[in-house]
């Protein structure tokens, strides 16, 4: 059986060690010229799903690299008001989570693979039981099943699930970071853990301090982004940015904490980016063929989970195992897949609107429930 891969992203190669484990024919085909053009780019939580979809699928040495350049979470979580005072901490997970570059991550995933770089996906078509794939350049590849790990703009999907892809959800996020080598000021709780900020407008930030490891070996593997920094968003419903991201911004939080304001306008300009948010649609259950899709093709999701990339992982474990066991491999996979992927579609979205929404008097009741939380043990271990 030969498997085509199309999209060297995450859940992709994670795919495709799965299967080269499992002894089944894989290539995948990258639309990127080569392995070093996406050296940019936000850490990535990793938590103890993804973690042990990588160790599974991943050969023991490039999970031993993942290891020793991610750093790991194990301080908790805290949500604080506008002024960052506390609102409820919560312990850290009894398993270990991971703070992954992804720019480290992916050549990780990179290494030991024969990826087809510069290969980018035009359409495919049936020949009997056989797909022959179409690239931009020309050329043709054949496949027996065909994967679109191709990210939320899948070409894959697009032609084979026309109905499905992504909608906008309303909300507006700016992005930034603040290389932590160059500011020693910031306020050590917004250092030791991640932090929601819900203050009583309808809006909301997240912060989170990322360490500055990584590493260079000798076997070719390039590492980069290994400047420790804290990373912030903010986020609201509708955002009409105007007279710049850093300055609506700055103008929108002006009664926030001073370090809050000071953290925002210290930003190198090259680091902030702006996200119009977009979730999947809802769609039914399709019938399964030779051709299926994994993570952002098939079940895009808002960040404020921060599971995205996890579900992909999950994905590529689950079909790597499907595969390998035969029968009706992609029939299995969709299944399973359809249920979690798309319950985490829907969660993800409702933590989206909970985040940038609601009126002062919903949020300041989420205050108060917070603090009840943090006030009462028992209370706090039925909600989290």
């Amino acid at each position: 059986m030969r498997i085509a891969v199309i999209g060297g992203g995450i859940g992709g190669l994670c795919l495709a060690h799965g299967l080269r484990k499992a002894g089944v024919d894989v290539a995948v085909y990258e639309r990127d010229l080569s392995r070093t053009d996406r050296l940019q780019g936000y850490r990535v939580h990793i938590n103890p799903h993804g973690a042990a979809a990588l160790r599974e699928c991943l050969p023991a040495k490039n999970w031993e690299r993942f290891e020793r350049s991610a750093g790991t979470s194990e301080n908790g979580f805290g949500f604080l008001t506008e002024q960052l005072t506390p609102l409820l901490v919560l312990d850290p997970d009894e398993e270990k989570h991971y703070s992954a570059s992804r720019i480290t991550l992916r050549q990780v995933l990179l290494d030991g693979l024969d990826v087809r770089f510069g290969k980018r996906f035009e359409r495919y078509e049936h020949d009997g039981g056989a797909i022959t794939l179409h690239f931009e350049d020309g050329t043709t590849a054949e496949c027996d099943v065909l994967v679109g790990a191709d990210g939320i703009r899948s070409r894959v999907r697009g032609q084979y699930l026309p109905h499905a892809g992504t909608e906008p959800v309303g909300i507006t996020a700016v992005a930034g970071k603040l290389f932590l080598d160059e500011h020693d000021w910031i306020p050590e709780r917004l250092l030791v853990r991640a932090n929601s900020i819900i203050p009583t407008s309808a809006c909301g930030m997240f912060l989170v301090a990322h360490d500055g490891l990584g590493y260079s070996d000798d076997d070719g593997v390039l590492f980069d982004n290994v400047r420790p920094y804290l990373m912030w968003a903010y986020a609201a419903k509708d955002l009409d940015i105007t007279n710049g991201l850093q300055s609506d911004v700055l103008r929108r939080i002006a009664g926030w904490s001073p370090d809050l304001r000071r953290i925002v306008g210290s930003s190198h300009p090259d680091t902030v980016s702006e996200w119009r948010i977009r979730s999947s649609k809802p769609i039914g259950r399709w019938e399964s063929t030779n051709v299926t899709l994994l993570g952002d093709a098939i079940h895009a999701m808002t960040p404020m989970r921060g599971v995205g990339a996890n579900v992909a992982l999950r994905d590529a474990q689950l079909l790597a195992r499907c595969i390998a066991e035969g029968g009706d491999a992609i029939a299995r996979y969709e299944a399973e897949m359809y249920e979690y992927g798309f319950a985490a579609v829907r969660d993800s979205l409702r933590a989206a609107r909970q985040f940038a929404d609601g009126g002062p008097v919903s949020r300041t009741l989420f205050r108060t429930v917070l603090r009840t939380a943090a006030a009462v043990p028992g209370l706090k271990r039925a909600m989290f």
